[in-house]
């Protein structure tokens, strides 16, 4: 079993452990009615658009996500949370070192043996959490089940669901197609990122990712036999029906998105094999993206 395997395997347990600490660090998350920004880079700035659109659903206040690189520092907020999971990536740790003193900022990280924990005014280690992988899997969506939990948006199926998503097949044909397209609203729209980018990632796989509404805007055009479009959460009107009409393959999106992820997750690492690829291994990827001092000034 390759340590992808092992850590998505893991998740069921990981939320869990999770929702249960969420009101141990209360006093360090977002507080209702403050301004709030959540940062991150990669998979972990997809986690922070679904909090995002969470946070705001939830009327807890307003709720921006951004890149780290791309944060607008001029504008101002009452907290930053910062999502990392290796505590070290270059991104995260300028910006945190940025808002030192005008900025309230928490992190959220696997590891509170690293840079970030200098940086940030209040840490939350979910080292339980952590991964020996460079493709995130449990991290991820750990740190968003801690944020559901907080405001209230964690409900009590979706470690049965997680369970389920491990436990029952992929649907049939799923890894013979040459092109995938994810699709989520609301706050799931994260979640549809972040399952192109998985997909990539680990098999190398043709993905592309949009808000439900808009795949009627174009990208449906490229969608044919041997092709897989996979909703993650609740789907337009009319969309199953469509893409049908297309010859392509659609995916539901049954259990809770969350959940849905992890079958995304299972199907990144099918498709690794099937292609004779090692998930552990992604081309030109490393753990964290730490930059060098020239990398940086050419941002």
């Amino acid at each position: 079993m390759t340590h992808v395997e092992d850590e998505l395997n893991s998740q069921p347990e990981c939320w869990s452990r999770a929702a249960e600490r969420a009101p141990a660090h209360r006093d360090a998350l977002p507080a209702a009615g403050e301004r709030v920004a959540i940062v991150g880079c990669g998979t972990s700035f997809f986690m922070a658009q679904s909090a995002a659109v969470l946070r705001e659903g939830s009327g807890q206040g307003e709720t921006d996500a951004f890149a780290a690189s791309e944060f607008p520092r001029g504008r101002r907020y009452d907290r930053v949370v910062a999502l990392t999971r290796s505590g070290t990536t270059t991104e995260v740790l300028d910006l945190l070192g940025d808002l030192r003193g005008r900025t309230r900022t928490t992190a959220i990280t696997a590891d509170p043996e690293t840079p970030v924990t200098e940086r940030a005014d209040e840490v939350i280690a979910l080292d339980f959490a952590d991964e020996r992988s460079v493709v995130q899997t449990r991290f991820a969506t750990t740190a968003l089940t801690l944020l559901r939990a907080h405001l209230g948006r964690h409900p009590d199926t979706v470690v049965a669901d997680a369970r389920t998503a491990l436990g029952t097949p992929l649907p049939e044909g799923l890894v013979d197609c040459d092109q995938f397209t994810f699709l989520g609203r609301d706050w799931t729209v994260g979640l549809a990122h972040e399952a192109g980018l998985k997909m990539r990632e680990a098999s190398l796989a043709w993905t592309e990712s949009y808000p439900a509404m808009e795949y009627r805007h174009g990208p449906i055009s490229i969608t044919t036999r041997g092709r897989a479009t996979w909703m993650l959460g609740e789907a337009p009107e009319g969309l199953a029906r469509q893409v049908g009409e297309t010859g392509g393959l659609w995916v539901s999106g049954g259990l809770d998105p969350l959940a849905e992820l992890v079958r995304v997750q299972r199907l990144a690492v099918a498709l690794a094999a099937a292609r004779g690829l090692d998930p552990d291994r992604p081309r030109h990827l490393t753990r964290s993206v730490v930059l060098a001092p020239a990398d940086q000034s050419a941002r």
